[in-house]
């Protein structure tokens, strides 16, 4: 004998019912998601196409229309500078102060705040939660509080207005941070490991340089994508500390927005943002994947 089992029809249609929900809710949340990530794009997609028109044709036309005559002459004008023009000075050179100012900045603030963080993660020693807890707390004081005294220190050390100068101020308002990215990733590693380099008669150095820098990969491009960032973008500190021919991009941008004085050339105004924050931008997009990884890296212990 044969069991024959029949499908209830009341529930193949709850079934069919149930899979036309979650397509819908699929639909509806992608679309939401084009809707924002439209909103979210749709000044990026502003810049760049104003920054590829004339000047004529930004006034006549619509400000989300694609260019009708695509023309480069905007970045080079912001790029090169036109001294015949509105604008006088480019980018260019202060591209290159931003490149100087950057990359030993972020070398030398990751390698302090990865010793920092060995430190407060597997050295313990008196006081070292109220120094962590003191530097943590510089990480919250704004910028405007440390103009004075950050200003009268460069002037003491001689370092007024130079690169030098913006590269100990970024390095030093960036040691909060990059300590507290590396005590919290080292806090993850097993302390057997330092015990185990002890009984072999590793020292403190020996044992940072062989065993802990080469497990800190992910921590470090954390805190390079960070620090990059934080001072490329810098716009404060850069108009605070330096002097003509030592300034940052972002400061040389400002002053070519702020330096018309009579037609305003948007298309120039649009081709310098641009300019200016690519490295940025491909920093980013390059890298964007490892910076979460990173960031969840030494987020559970063991």
């Amino acid at each position: 004998m044969t069991d024959t089992t029949f499908a209830s029809p009341r529930a193949g249609k709850r079934g069919s019912s149930g899979r036309a929900s979650r397509i819908a809710l699929r639909v509806g949340l992608y679309a939401v998601l084009i809707v924002f990530a439209i909103w979210y794009l749709l000044p990026l997609f502003v810049m760049l196409t104003t920054s590829l028109k004339s000047l004529d044709e930004i006034r006549t036309g619509s400000l989300v229309a694609l260019p009708r005559d695509v023309t480069f002459e905007a970045w080079r004008t912001a790029w090169s500078g036109a001294c015949s023009g509105i604008k006088c000075e480019g980018l260019k050179p202060y591209m290159w102060n931003s490149v100087l100012i950057a990359v030993p900045g972020v070398a030398l603030s990751t390698l302090i705040g990865a010793l920092n963080g060995y430190v407060f993660a597997q050295w313990t020693f008196k006081g070292a939660n109220l120094l962590f807890a003191l530097l943590l707390f510089g990480c919250f004081i704004p910028f405007q509080v440390v103009l004075l005294p950050m200003a009268r220190m460069l002037g003491l050390l001689g370092m007024a207005g130079t690169i030098p100068g913006l590269i100990l101020v970024h390095t030093v308002y960036g040691l909060g941070f990059t300590t507290l990215f590396f005590r919290n990733y080292y806090v993850t590693i097993p302390y057997e490991l330092v015990r185990a380099a002890k009984i072999d008669g590793a020292g403190f150095f020996r044992i940072f340089w062989s065993i802990f820098l080469p497990l800190s990969l992910p921590i470090i491009v954390v805190t390079v994508i960070w620090q990059f960032t934080q001072i490329w973008n810098d716009f404060l500190f850069g108009v605070s500390f330096s002097q003509s021919g030592t300034q940052p991009v972002t400061v040389a941008l400002n002053n070519i927005v702020n330096s018309t004085t009579g037609v305003k050339e948007y298309n120039v105004d649009m081709a310098a943002a641009i300019i200016a924050a690519l490295p940025t931008l491909l920093v980013y997009v390059v890298a964007g994947k490892y910076f979460i990884r990173g960031l969840t890296a030494g987020s559970v212990k063991g």
